[in-house]
Parts: structure tokens; C-alpha cells; sequence
């Protein structure tokens, strides 16, 4: 089964941008959804957006709309997030995870889960 590994956060000043990358190791993304979620403490794990391998089907929540780029790389079996005009409101660990189901923004619904990266945007 896929097994996913995120990289590339760190830390960046407010309008800034990162790249985050989440890798599949064990089989391809082929037939999956993949989404992007974050957590800060105490909170909910939140929807940022996800992304039908198989067609490049896109879904972004209001929150990152414009601002959030979700892509695949099919050749490097990677799915990115393209944030740009950070605010320090997107500081929080970034999740990718993957299911074979339909549904977008159910955390529940995801069988998959990377362990996370941090996102650090500074005032």
C-alpha cells in the first residue's frame, strides 16, 4: 500500500512562498485522491486542498483559494503544494494523504497519512 512522506517546510516571512512535496514510497499515486491537510495545537485538522491523480482534478478550500497550487509530477510519483502569499495563518504541520474514495475535505475518509511538516510564517 502507498506510504507517504512529506518535505519542505521550514520557516518564511509573511508573502513569501514554499514548496511542500509529498512522496509515494510502496506504489504509485495511480487511482488515488490525494489532499493536503494542517493542524496547529488544540485545533481541528483542516482541508487546505486535494488532487485527483488521474485526472488533475483540483479542490482547494476558501481559506487558500489563489493563493495554494496543488500539482503532480507523475514521473517522481510526488504530489506538491505551491504556497504562495503566506500569512501567518497558514503557520501550521502539513499533512498529505491519500485515499481511493471520492470525498475531498473528510480527514475520516483518508486512509493514508504522511507525518507531517512544519510551516512557519513570520510576521
Amino acid at each position: 500500500q502507498v506510504q507517504l512522506v512529506e518535505s519542505g517546510g521550514g520557516l518564511v516571512q509573511a508573502g513569501g512562498s514554499l514548496r511542500l512535496s509529498c512522496a509515494a514510497s510502496g506504489r504509485t499515486f495511480s487511482g488515488y485522491n490525494v489532499a493536503w491537510f494542517r493542524q496547529v495545537p488544540g485545533k481541528e485538522r483542516e482541508f487546505v486542498g486535494g488532487i485527483r491523480w488521474s485526472t488533475l482534478a483540483t479542490y482547494y478550500a476558501d481559506s487558500v483559494k489563489g493563493r495554494f497550487t496543488i500539482s503532480r509530477d507523475s514521473a517522481r510519483n510526488t504530489v506538491y503544494l505551491r504556497m504562495t502569499s503566506l500569512k501567518p495563518e497558514d503557520t501550521a504541520v502539513y499533512y498529505c494523504a491519500a485515499q481511493t474514495g471520492v470525498s475531498w475535505s473528510d480527514p475520516r475518509r483518508y486512509d493514508r497519512w504522511g507525518q507531517g511538516t512544519q510551516v512557519t510564517v513570520s510576521s
